[in-house]
């Protein structure tokens, strides 16, 4: 199960922590990262894949002002992406824009659509809806999570509804329903957290400690994976959420970040301080599908397994992404700025 150097590098010149599939991008397998230099300006970078899928390559190099904590691109520009970024003591969040002609310029200029200027607390992360082309986006701060409608043509962004989480929850991220785009969950050191859009009221909670990230399975509804620092990864069927239905040992440290696939069913990779991304499979031991009833009797057995551990990195690892456009590839950023890319193709289990 262990790996070797399989992967596709990419070195960034500073620290960093954010990495996100260009999903808007139909004609490469591209990737969006951003960096988290205390001293020097910041950057920004657009890599994409070969065409023939041997190497790494910058298509575009941009100045970001200040340390970036969150990045996420637009799911239906690919010009278009949000990061979350720090000043000293302050977070801001701000949406931008690549130019038209980047490509053509010696130092092509970031153009700052929005800033979403409303939060008075630390900012955690900015969600985009989750497919499509729609003008809503969400941004969670450690109290409060805010519903966006954005115009780019018109470079700004307004407050549609907001709700407080309460003092006794300190927000530590988020993500959107593929299945039920009203609905968001948001993680907290002791719970997670489902919000109703259209009323930003909370309809439900999963009572779990120090859960560090969260993914819906964009394949089945009703079903969450989630990652806890040291309790490894948990996956939850949203109709039976008193206890997981499966769990998978995760990290020999902290697990950091966890994604199910966008089209293998099961799939699932982890990514943790241990300098380590794990690709697991878990899913019914039958190929039944979860009904209500074998919910009900406990009677569902699950398989899970540990496919592959890729070990290319010296350091801890935080960014984690699949490829909508090629599922089987996943890009991964550990800390010390090493980008990698990686086929799970060889790994995957068989029919």
């Amino acid at each position: 199960m262990q790996g070797g150097s399989t992967g596709i590098g990419y070195g960034l010149k500073y620290q960093a922590r954010c990495i996100a599939d260009v999903k808007a991008d139909t004609d490469h397998t591209s990737f969006l990262t951003g960096t988290l230099s205390l001293k020097e300006e910041n950057e920004v970078h657009l890599i994409r894949l070969s065409s023939g899928g041997t190497e790494l390559v910058c298509e575009g190099l941009f100045s970001h002002p200040n340390e970036i904590w969150d990045l996420a691109s637009c799911p239906f520009d690919q010009r278009i992406f949000s990061t979350v970024f720090s000043s000293g003591e302050s977070y801001e969040a701000a949406v931008w824009q690549i130019p038209e002609l980047y490509g053509q310029s010696n130092s092509p200029q970031l153009e700052c659509i929005a800033s979403l200027d409303a939060h008075s607390s630390k900012i955690k992360c900015v969600l985009w809806w989750p497919s499509g082309r729609h003008d809503k986006l969400i941004s969670i701060d450690e109290q409060n999570i805010f519903l966006w409608s954005l115009d780019s043509s018109k470079k700004s962004a307004q407050v549609q509804s907001q709700e407080s989480a309460g003092m006794l929850h300190h927000i530590s991220g988020g993500a959107w329903d593929p299945h039920d785009v009203n609905v968001v969950a948001s993680t907290s050191e002791s719970s997670i957290q489902f919000w109703d859009l259209r009323t930003m009221k909370k309809t439900n909670s999963i009572e779990y400690s120090h859960v560090r990230n969260i993914d819906y399975d964009s394949k089945n509804k009703h079903m969450l994976v989630t990652a806890a620092d040291e309790s490894g990864i948990h996956i939850w069927d949203l109709r039976m959420s008193k206890a997981p239905v499966a769990e998978l040992p995760g990290h020999s440290h902290w697990t950091w970040a966890v994604r199910s696939n966008p089209e293998y069913e099961g799939v699932i990779l982890s990514a943790g301080t241990d300098s380590a991304v794990n690709l697991w499979f878990a899913a019914p031991a039958s190929n039944d599908e979860l009904t209500s009833d074998s919910l009900s009797n406990s009677t569902t057995k699950w398989t899970e397994s540990l496919l592959h551990t890729y070990n290319d990195y010296e350091d801890s690892v935080y960014g984690l992404s699949w490829s909508s456009r090629e599922p089987w590839i996943f890009a991964s950023l550990s800390y010390d700025g090493r980008v990698v890319v990686e086929s799970i193709k060889p790994h995957l289990p068989r029919k």
